[in-house]
Parts: structure tokens; C-alpha cells; sequence
């Protein structure tokens, strides 16, 4: 079916982004106003000190402006995301984004400036005009918590000048996978000869056929073998980096840097790490039962992600995936259903397709506007899920901006997704009981099984590599290729088990990774879903308090640290129990599989 253009979309399946701006007029009246405000806001840098007052208007002015700033970058990205073809919203994209850095950079005196000034003078202001500690105590004091890493005016401006060299290290890494490897040729399902590509390798690796997805597989590590060096020399030195400026910073390892800005100990990642590697056991159950689904006498590494259900083929309209999705969440409450009917009611969900427009899903918003959902639904049972993954951010989102002031309203990626995932599980908790059929419970309950396989177990031992390689820097090792290869490999034999045949080739799929240059970033998808799980227990046990501490939780927006935020929701992260509790989840869905596969 030919894909339609973006005006041949019925108005009622688009988002309604005149709630935001009716027209480009009221954009450029915004623009033109934050354009003014900038220059008066730079005047400030000598004078925003002076009084308690002085620095209560400055932090006023400044979150006046993020606020304005944040409504029109919520707009035209949206806009253009579903017409990527369409110059005029490219160009307003562009203009915002220079606004942007603009503001960044002409604010950015504010932090230096603050820790110069000192806490203590700061904390006298309080009693000069209590309002201050009241309306922005909070933000002072993560400010404030830098102070003992942050080093004299002269020697920040030299690290910040150094900045943009010392972060090539990622872009040159991202070139040369996306855009510069020859991935070579492989002959497809259809007899075709194909290329290979870092993008289409993952419907290769998936395919039933085993001779396409090993010749992938071999085909495609065949390719990174020949950039071992020089992606080892890449990582090595954005490894060296991230160990230099901890040391500069003065802290006790660049795993605690990283930590940092979330005031998270390294004891929450050690907990993950070590409650996984003592339940891999279930891991390599589930992939010796796929190996006897498949029949294989030997599995191999090109084996374990082919599908082994076989896949849902019922067709959803988008009108059946609202009222399953409406139904699964019923559990929620009744002031959750009353917005996500908002939700739907006024457009905040661009649904279909169409030529030009952004692939994948997402949700946006801004404070100023209600939260918007990017869809690209095909009307399969993933796309409904989906619908469920990303209207869990949108109320995340909704409950944060309508209970905080503006400034305490943005929550923390490392709470980011576990509305969406609780919102997921509850949906394939509610699917598993409605469908009828043995075969689309067996596929639910693959899908469910892959993502604690992908989303738990994977990103653990992506967080173990990271803290193996970190460490090793620390310690003076130079990472090589082979220290690289090496390390990898035996991590991947670890978290496959005895009976999965660890290929060769794997000991160059690091080179793939590019979370590896986010800087101990990954752990946050484990330690999002196992939160999520810990209270889909809670919730679904009907634990007295679970579901009006989890609302509590989607309220606190970024008023408190995240682990404080999460203990709202009864979900301690400091200790081992969590993560167990999605092991044990893991397990409970796996022997629900195994049994209905014996049936």
C-alpha cells in the first residue's frame, strides 16, 4: 500500500500542536521575546549575588526563559519529526536549537559563579528571604553538592575549552560503524544477494532461516575484525578520559564520577551485578529450551535471538489497542484511566505512518504543553504494547508537570523508564489472560522472556564489561584489542552458559556497542525494569498502599534525588531484594512457558 503523504493523514489520527502554538506567528511572538530576554538575562553575571532577592529574580528569570525556551522546542521538533522532508520546519528546528545553546552559553556564568560565592553566604540568604530556600533550595543544593569536584574559574575554563577534543573519541567510533565498514554481502531468505548494514543486521540475525542469520553473523563480525585496533584505541582513550577527569575531580574511581549527578552509590550498580550473576542460572535454561523448540543439535551465539514462537499475525486497530490498553491499566485507578481518555480525547497521539515522517516511538512535552505521543502503529500487538510503553511516559510526565513548579518538574533519566515498563508488564500481565490461544500466549510470553533477556541480563553484563575495563585502567592496564577481546569474550561465556557455543566472532561485538562511550550509563535500563517489576508485584498482590505509593511516586516529579523518589514507590534499590524480585519474576514467566509448551 503506497504510504500516504503528511497532508493525506486525517486530522483526527495526527497530534494537535495548536494546543501549543495556533500558528507561526504566536511561535515567532515567543522567539522574538526570548531574543530580547537573553541579552538582559547576560547583564546579570556581577550583580545576581548581591542580595537574596538579586539571586531569587535571576533563578526566576531563568527558569522564565527554559520554560518559553522548552514550549518552543517541543513544538517545532515535534512538527518536524512527522515531516522530515518539510524545510520550513527544519529551518524553525534549527532556529530553536541556536536559541538554545545561545541561552546555555550566556547562562552558563550561574554554576562557577555560585560555588565561588560559597554555600554558606548562600544559606544566609535563606533567612534574608525564606522564599528562596522554599522555591529553589533543592537546586542549590545539587549545585552545591559539585562544589568538593569543582575546580578555580581558570582551571574550569581550561577543562571546558578541552571538552569538545576529548568527546571526538564517540563521534569517531559512531563514523566509522554507521558510515565508513564495508559489512559486506550475504544472499537473504529470497536467494537475493544483500548488503550489510549496522542497521539491517538485526533482521538478519532474527531470520528463521539459520544459514542467512549465521552468514550474517560471520559475516558481519568479519567486518569489525578488521577496525579491531582502531576501535580498541578509540574506547581506550574515551576510557583513559573518563579515568582522567575523575582523578581531576577528585573522585575515588570514575565509576563514582559517573554516579554523580544522580547521587547514586557504586553500591547500587555492584548490587546489580552481583544479584544477576547469581541467577543465570534461569538464563541458560531458557536458552537450552530454545534450543530444543528449534531442534538444534549444537546453539549457537546466531541462535538465541531467533524468534521461537511464532509470531502473533492478529491485526489491531488502533480503536482495539486504545480499549485493550485502557482495559490493562484499569488497575491503575480511576484518575490514571480519567487521563489516559484525555489522552486520547485531545489528540495527544500521532498515530499512523506517513511518508517523511520519524521511525520508532517516543514521548515529548514540555511543561507548558500536555505530553505527546509519536506512534508508528502497523496494527500489530507490539505496536499496542507500544501504546502502553510510551502513555506510561506520558503520565509520568503529566503527573510531574501538574504537581511541582516548573523547576521541580523534570525527573531524572534514571527514573525515566519505569512508568513505561510498568505499564508494559501490566499489559502483558492483563494480554496473557485474555487471549484465548496457546500459541498467542506462547508469543506474549516470548516477548516477555526478551525483555528481561535484553533489558536486564544484556545491559548487566554490558555494565560488568564497563566496570572490568574501568577498573583495569585504573589499575594501569593498557586496554589493547586483546585485553578488550579477551574481557568481552569471557563475560559473554559467562552470562551464555555451558551449553550456548560462544562463537569466535563475539569477542568484537563490543565494538557495536555505542552505550560504551555513555559512561557507566546502561545499568539504569536494568535497575528500570526491576523497579518496574517490584511494583507491578505490589500492585497486581493488591499490597495495601502499593498503588497510592506508586501515584506518589509519579508526583514527585524532581523535587529529590532518584533513589529517594523510588523509595516512595516501596523500591530500595540500595539492596539486593529488587533485583531478585524481577529474577524471580523472570523465573516464574519462564516455567509459565515451559508448562504451556509441555501442555
Amino acid at each position: 500500500m503506497k504510504e500516504k503523504t503528511r497532508n493525506e493523514v486525517a486530522e483526527q489520527d495526527k497530534w494537535d500542536l495548536s494546543t501549543v502554538y495556533p500558528s507561526d506567528e504566536a511561535l515567532n511572538k515567543d522567539f522574538e521575546m526570548i531574543k530580547k530576554q537573553i541579552p538582559e538575562f547576560a547583564k546579570l553575571e556581577n550583580t545576581f549575588l548581591h542580595s537574596a532577592e538579586k539571586l531569587y529574580q535571576t533563578l526566576k528569570f531563568y527558569y522564565d526563559i527554559n520554560i518559553i525556551l522548552e514550549k518552543m522546542w517541543t513544538f517545532t521538533s515535534h512538527r518536524y519529526d512527522t515531516d522530515l522532508t518539510n524545510s520550513s520546519n527544519q529551518a524553525w528546528q534549527e532556529k530553536i536549537n541556536n536559541l538554545f545553546n545561545e541561552f546555555s552559553t550566556v547562562s552558563s556564568f550561574m554554576t562557577p559563579k555560585l560555588l565561588e560565592f560559597g554555600y554558606a553566604k548562600v544559606k544566609a540568604f535563606y533567612q534574608e528571604k525564606p522564599q528562596l530556600k522554599t522555591d529553589y533550595g533543592f537546586i542549590l543544593e545539587q549545585i552545591f553538592r559539585q562544589e568538593a569536584h569543582t575546580l578555580s574559574l581558570k582551571e574550569e575554563k581550561l577543562i571546558s575549552s578541552l571538552s569538545k577534543a576529548m568527546s571526538n573519541t564517540s563521534q569517531i567510533a559512531t563514523m566509522l560503524t554507521d558510515s565508513d565498514i564495508d559489512y559486506g554481502t550475504i544472499i537473504d531468505e529470497e536467494g537475493k544477494k544483500v548488503k550489510l548494514t549496522n542497521t539491517n543486521y538485526t533482521m538478519y540475525i532474527l531470520s528463521k532461516d539459520r544459514n542467512v542469520r549465521k552468514n550474517a553473523f560471520k559475516t558481519f563480525y568479519k567486518a569489525y575484525k578488521q577496525f579491531n585496533n582502531t576501535l580498541a584505541l578509540s574506547l581506550a582513550a574515551f576510557v583513559d578520559k573518563c579515568n582522567a577527569y575523575s582523578k581531576v575531580r577528585k573522585f575515588a574511581s570514575p565509576l563514582e564520577a559517573a554516579l554523580f549527578e544522580d547521587n547514586v552509590s557504586p553500591e547500587v550498580y555492584n548490587n546489580l551485578i552481583d544479584t544477576v550473576s547469581q541467577n543465570l542460572e534461569p538464563l541458560y535454561k531458557y536458552y537450552k529450551i530454545k534450543q530444543n523448540i528449534l531442534k538444534l543439535d549444537e546453539f549457537h551465539l546466531y541462535d538465541v535471538y531467533v524468534e521461537v514462537a511464532n509470531e502473533n499475525s492478529t491485526k489491531y486497530t488502533f480503536e482495539r489497542g486504545k480499549t485493550l490498553v485502557m482495559e490493562a491499566l484499569q488497575v491503575l485507578g480511576p484518575d490514571y484511566l480519567k487521563i489516559l481518555q484525555k489522552a486520547f480525547a485531545e489528540r495527544w497521539i500521532d498515530i499512523y505512518p506517513n511518508k517523511g515522517k520519524r521511525d520508532g516511538a517516543y514521548s515529548g512535552g514540555s511543561y507548558l504543553t500536555n505530553p505527546f505521543v509519536l506512534l508508528n502503529f502497523n496494527e500489530t500487538y507490539h505496536d499496542v504494547s507500544t501504546i502502553a510503553h510510551e502513555l506510561g511516559h506520558s503520565l509520568h510526565t503529566y503527573y510531574s508537570n501538574q504537581n511541582n513548579p516548573y523547576q521541580y518538574s523534570d525527573y531524572k533519566i534514571f527514573v525515566a523508564e519505569v512508568a513505561s515498563q510498568v505499564n508494559e508488564l501490566l499489559f502483558s500481565h492483563y494480554m496473557l489472560n485474555k487471549v484465548n490461544t496457546k500459541q498467542e500466549k506462547l508469543d506474549i510470553l516470548n516477548q516477555i522472556l526478551d525483555l528481561f533477556k535484553g533489558s536486564i541480563y544484556r545491559q548487566t553484563m554490558f555494565a560488568e564489561f564497563e566496570k572490568i575495563i574501568s577498573t583495569k585502567c585504573q589499575n594501569g592496564e593498557i586496554l589493547t584489542a586483546d585485553v578488550l577481546n579477551d574481557t568481552y569474550y569471557d563475560l559473554v561465556k559467562k552470562y551464555f552458559g555451558p551449553d550456548v557455543i560462544i562463537d569466535d566472532e563475539i569477542k568484537y561485538e563490543w565494538e557495536r556497542i555505542p552505550h560504551f562511550y555513555y559512561n557507566f550509563y546502561v545499568y539504569k535500563y536494568s535497575t528500570g525494569l526491576a523497579a518496574a517489576c517490584h511494583i507491578v508485584k505490589r500492585i497486581l498482590a493488591n499490597e495495601k498502599g502499593a498503588l497510592e505509593s506508586y501515584l506518589s511516586f509519579l508526583k514527585s516529579g524532581g523535587r529529590d534525588y532518584p533513589l529517594n523518589e523510588l523509595k516512595i514507590a516501596g523500591v530500595d534499590l540500595t539492596k539486593p531484594e529488587v533485583i531478585q524480585s524481577a529474577m524471580d519474576m523472570f523465573k516464574e514467566y519462564l516455567k509459565e512457558f515451559e508448562n504451556l509448551l509441555d501442555s
